[in-house]
């Protein structure tokens, strides 16, 4: 039974909460639709509550030490919570990059195509497209397409980041998780992740943990401020940074905490 969401909600949290072994309560009854084709922002201060929630969509949080989790998190309206629903394929439709570039000790190819080759991809022609079209995608095409026989460390930390945004793309996704990728990168490339996620947003949904409040500002098509396990405002990104209508999430904005 499928659960009925508008027709531009991609994934919807119903009244999610989350407890950790040592009884810390890191989410509390959040409600928050996620757009279809749009970057969705979730921003505050630490602690409050982001990346647990970011985790949930692709069930992440299953290998960690939680103790009880309530509520229901829908994507096109199939409850991804149900212990009998399958985390190999939600995976696939909802991949995620991290803080810290993790590329695999191979190739720059074979970064790409190992998630492929698991699924059982094996023809080189359909892996070598994946290849083209993941780096294009992902804004590293120009500068590494003539090495991809070279070893992934070898690139620099801003590549590696966008090594594993394409490796993530290779698989087509419909929804990318990204929990502060560009906190170690610098402005150039983090300047270059933000205009990828602009131009991809028409094929897949976005949802990211920013580094900053800056950076939430300048990509957000929606945001979400958390405190302290709590949803306390979601609206349009230019709702929420120019007017945005609680005060604390106006308080967190301008600077005066966080």
């Amino acid at each position: 039974m499928k659960f009925t969401m508008a027709p531009n909600v991609k994934i919807r949290i119903e009244n999610f909460g989350l407890r950790y072994s040592d009884g810390t309560e890191s989410l509390h009854a959040i409600t928050l639709d996620i757009y279809a084709n749009q970057i969705n922002v979730l921003f505050g201060p630490a602690g409050g509550g982001k990346s647990t929630i970011l985790r949930a969509m692709n069930r992440l949080n299953d290998l960690t030490d939680v103790v009880e989790q309530t509520g229901h998190i829908y994507l096109d309206g199939e409850d991804i919570t149900r212990p009998d629903y399958d985390v190999v394929r939600l995976r696939r439709r909802v991949g995620i990059v991290f803080a810290r570039p993790v590329v695999l000790p191979m190739s720059i190819y074979r970064n790409i195509t190992y998630g492929l080759e698991l699924a059982g991809v094996r023809d080189r022609a359909t892996l070598d497209a994946a290849v083209t079209r993941s780096l294009q995608q992902s804004a590293l095409w120009d500068e590494v397409h003539d090495r991809l026989a070279d070893p992934a460390h070898a690139l620099s930390g801003g590549q590696q980041q966008r090594l594993c945004l394409a490796r993530v793309l290779a698989l087509q996704p419909e929804v990318i998780l990204l929990d502060e990728p560009t906190s170690g990168l610098d402005p150039i490339s983090t300047a270059k992740i933000e205009a990828t996620m602009q131009e991809l947003k028409s094929s897949y949904t976005f949802v990211i943990v920013p580094h900053s409040v800056q950076q939430a500002a300048r990509v957000a098509d929606w945001a979400a401020f958390f405190l302290q396990g709590e949803l306390i405002e979601h609206s349009t990104g230019r709702e929420m940074f120019l007017k945005p209508r609680h005060p604390k999430t106006e308080d967190y904005i301008t600077g005066r905490f966080g």
